[in-house]
């Protein structure tokens, strides 16, 4: 059985008159690698401080390793890595990262978690020197310097262009799994597709969806078809398009090129997103 690390139990949060979350569940567990999705405001940061312990809940519970998610023996099972961070320009990534792990029972080997994430070589570069993307990658990197079992990660390839999105996320799927565990958030679909096991969607602040990438297509995704008809190109968005095909063979109408594209994650997602309660 998958030991729990994370749950929130009908969690609820407001800010004035903004509901930020509205009775959110959900878990992670041992090995997994969970992407929470949802539009721009939708309450996935909230949900993540919640489960940092940096924010309390109105209503509901959070407990991180069957603890509170403010107690000290509990985050220091954690790493995380905020949407927005910031270094002193003078300090260096080396320093930096052993400050870090200076705060775990028994973390990763400083110079091992460095070059994994491509740093090796700008360990002893003064942090104002590196570019934003190697900043970036700095902040993930002090993620995984703990030797965490959970690793929660808002937004991490923020900010980085498509190949260097890429090579960051083979880097933290080489250091998941087994014991350790990744929850995330991001609003490239390409890497929930590619990289989670689980995806859990917050609209509005409610959980809208919770299983796997092919079950969300499965469930919300439709397929496309498109031939070249009598009259030009044709594209017609189906959820049956084996029904489509048979009528369109058996009404005699002359086509050619006929394609039929899977759905996408992002297909599926904007119409979970898009669709009413």
């Amino acid at each position: 059985m998958m030991m729990t690390y994370l749950k929130l139990d009908a969690v609820a949060k407001r800010y004035g008159s903004v509901r930020a979350l509205r009775d959110a569940t959900f878990s992670v567990g041992a090995g997994e690698i969970v992407a929470v999705l949802g539009p721009n405001g939708a309450g996935k940061t909230t949900a993540l401080e919640i489960a940092l312990g940096l924010r309390a809940a109105d209503a509901g519970t959070a407990t991180l390793f069957g603890g509170s998610p403010k107690s000290l023996a509990m985050r220091r099972r954690l790493g995380a890595t905020p949407q927005l961070s910031g270094f002193p320009d003078a300090l260096r990534p080396r320093e930096i990262a052993r400050a870090v792990a200076a705060h775990y029972p028994d973390p990763a080997d400083v110079d091992e978690t460095l070059a994994a994430f491509g740093l090796a070589a700008l360990a002893n570069r003064r942090v104002g020197d590196l570019s934003g993307g190697e900043q970036r990658r700095l902040a993930v990197a002090l993620a995984f310097v703990g030797a965490p079992d959970l690793v929660v990660l808002d937004e991490p390839t923020t900010g980085l262009d498509v190949e260097s999105r890429r090579a960051l996320w083979d880097r933290i799927r080489a250091l998941s799994g087994g014991r350790r565990a990744v929850l995330f958030t991001t609003h490239y679909l390409e890497e929930a597709e590619t990289s989670a096991t689980r995806v859990v969607v917050i609209v509005d602040g409610a959980v809208r969806f919770d299983g796997t990438p092919a079950s969300l297509r499965e469930r919300f995704g439709v397929r496309r078809i498109s031939y070249i008809g009598p009259d030009g190109p044709i594209d017609i968005a189906t959820g049956d398009t084996d029904d489509y095909v048979r009528t369109l063979v058996h009404s005699g109408v002359a086509f050619r090129d006929l394609e039929i594209a899977t759905t996408s994650l992002e297909d599926a997602f904007v119409a979970l997103t898009e669709s009413p309660r």
